[in-house]
């Protein structure tokens, strides 16, 4: 079952690219009080970045889905956010683990608030790993853009250096959080949080550079 499950999540890649149709991501609904809808312009911002300078063909509307949804192996790569509590049922733990294991990726973006959430949390999907804390010369900072030094700092937040942390089952890298960074933040339409054009491109190229390690690889 999980095999038919992973070919299928690479089928809706290759086969939409192969018929020219775009590629859907997805915005994650979660329970617990947390604002997952959290950064409305984000993903919008980020899918428009790719397909300009990755030459993606993201469908440029994000998709919402909720944990225990089957229409989550839709998606070869979904997005967490927010700023407070998050609650996964034991259907939506199974499911997820299914969905990642499956061949799915999960992106989570600490918005300030969800950090000790999240970990709680994603320790019941996987109670065997723990979220390492991915080295500089790790694939995903090395994709069209190279960030030597790791995550882009675009958010104070605690004013602690920013961390990119990852999930790997079997070798394969599945979850890519990233703390004390805010990268959805930075995706956001620069009035919102009145970033820089500097800090607003940084973190595009940062997520382009996510995109592109999910979609192509190492």
């Amino acid at each position: 079952m999980k095999k038919t499950i992973t070919i299928f999540l690479l089928l809706i890649v290759l086969g939409s690219f192969a018929q020219n149709t775009s590629v859907k991501i997805a915005l994650v609904k979660y329970k617990g009080g947390g604002d997952w809808y959290a950064n409305p312009t984000s993903l919008p911002n980020l899918i428009k970045f790719c397909n300009k300078n990755l030459e993606t063909n993201i469908n440029p509307e994000p998709v919402t889905v909720e944990i225990a949804s089957p229409e989550i192996f839709n998606f070869p790569f979904v997005h967490i956010t927010g700023h407070g509590n998050i609650e996964l049922s034991p259907q939506e733990v199974e499911n997820l683990r299914t969905y990642l294991i499956a061949g799915g990726f999960l992106h989570i973006s600490d918005n300030y608030g969800l950090n000790e959430y999240i970990r709680r949390e994603m320790k019941k999907v996987f109670p065997e790993l723990d979220f390492i804390e991915l080295p500089f010369n790790h694939p995903i900072y090395h994709q069209k853009y190279n960030f030597a030094n790791g995550l882009p700092k675009i958010h104070k937040h605690d004013g602690k250096t920013p961390q990119g942390f990852g999930i790997i089952y079997k070798g394969r890298l599945i979850v890519f959080y990233d703390y004390e960074c805010d990268l959805g933040d930075g995706w956001e339409d620069t009035e919102v949080h009145n970033d820089t054009q500097e800090k607003h491109i940084a973190a595009l190229k940062m997520g382009a550079n996510i995109i592109s390690f999910v979609f192509v690889g190492e």
